[in-house]
């Protein structure tokens, strides 16, 4: 045990600690002398070091046993979006949150996780064949459509989306034959292209599909800014608006800690949440913005190294997986905050408040570095438990 103690990258512990105080000042600078608010760093803290607890009671867990036991995991899952759907307290216009005494759980935060641990299951008995369509692809698509349809209904989009990218990254890993991945990047290529013309073109027939047929006029408060910003509502903009303004006013070095103009006077909505970006932007400008992507980049090249070292092949798919979660989380925050992508409520991993948020992805990191120590041994071959079918073929059997 020693011996695999020692294998601990220093370097990812170290990012982690300076993304650690990176959030707590930057919550801080958003939320201090402000009633409602006051105290939220303090709380992040706590969220922090409950994470640093769940990320090394993982690093010494034997990921192979999450792997092993991915299938029932997934189905708890499911059942807690279930729940949460018909359960859940609503939050900026989401249903997703389960209370547990003064404190909320986000379930579809938890499930991007349930989520790469069950497709590497999967995977993983696939023994790096190449992976058939309607055998392989199509099973694998409905198992990631499953949770997104049900977070969907709960009006979470960012955290929705986060299970396509997931499931796009450990198919391209798990050996997709080319032709199916061309026509499918094809097909999505296409299909968000023609959403966007429709949006744009025909944007009274589409808001009225999405508000009266879907359901989801909250739909067309995110992505109204960020495609016709012209046509937008003063409330719908407001966000992105204040948010490119500051960003800019930041300039080079940025306006000072807890000088910025736009953020201290709670110009942006979700300053310690989902916009947490922004504080970054205006007070340290870009450099500081700069230096914090650079820590990211670090933190996933480590990441890709430990999964390149691996000799198990459950580890590098679970890589895979949480490297797709951060780039899709990375993106999407920064580019909702630039205008370049539309807002969806999703977190800056590691930065933005969030207890669940923070959890997930230190427990996400405990299980890469597991990969790190546990991943040099030989191929654990025991079979998975997974259900057969009436021709005694398992779904997703060895080829």
């Amino acid at each position: 045990m020693l011996q695999r103690i020692r294998r601990i990258d220093g370097s990812i512990v170290l990012i982690l600690l300076l993304l650690m105080c990176v959030s707590i000042f930057s919550i801080y600078s958003v939320t201090h002398g402000r009633a409602d608010l006051d105290g939220t760093h303090i709380r992040m803290i706590q969220y922090y070091v409950l994470g640093f607890v769940a990320f090394f009671l993982l690093t010494l867990f034997d990921y192979r046993l999450l792997v092993r036991y991915g299938l029932y995991i997934y189905i708890l899952g499911i059942g807690i979006l279930l729940l949460v759907s018909f359960f859940g307290k609503v939050k900026n216009g989401a249903q997703g949150w389960i209370g547990i005494g003064e404190l909320s759980l986000q379930p579809a935060e938890l499930f991007k996780l349930i989520l790469i641990l069950f497709l590497t299951t999967v995977l993983v008995r696939k023994q790096r064949n190449p992976l058939r369509f309607w055998r392989d692809v199509v099973p694998l698509s409905l198992i990631a459509l499953a949770p997104f349809a049900l977070v969907i209904i709960q009006n979470d989009l960012g955290n929705a989306l986060s299970y396509i990218v997931i499931l796009l990254g450990l198919l391209w890993i798990g050996n997709i034959k080319f032709s199916h991945a061309l026509i499918g990047m094809v097909i999505l290529a296409g299909s968000v292209l023609g959403f966007i013309l429709c949006y744009v073109h025909y944007h009274e027939q589409t808001v009225s599909f999405i508000e009266q047929t879907l359901g989801r006029d909250h739909f067309v408060r995110r992505f109204d800014p960020w495609l016709v910003p012209d046509l937008a509502s003063s409330d719908a903009s407001y966000q992105t608006k204040n948010a490119k303004t500051a960003i800019a006013s930041g300039g080079l070095s940025g306006e000072g800690y807890l000088q910025g103009g736009t953020v201290q006077s709670d110009r942006v909505p979700y300053l310690y949440s989902e916009s947490i970006f922004v504080q970054i932007g205006e007070e340290f400008g870009f450099l500081g913005a700069a230096a914090l992507l650079m820590l990211f980049f670090i933190l996933i090249h480590r990441l890709i190294v430990i999964a390149l070292e691996c000799r198990d092949r459950g580890g590098p798919l679970l890589i895979v997986g949480i490297v797709a979660m951060l780039l899709y989380q990375i993106l999407e925050n920064i580019g909702a905050m630039t205008g370049l992508m539309p807002l969806t409520g999703i977190t800056l991993p590691f930065i933005s408040y969030g207890g669940t948020s923070i959890l997930i992805n230190m427990a996400c990191m405990g299980i890469a570095m597991s990969v790190r120590l546990y991943g040099q041994d030989v191929e654990d071959d025991l079979p998975l438990p997974l259900p057969k079918l009436k021709d005694e073929t398992t779904l997703f059997s060895k080829s």
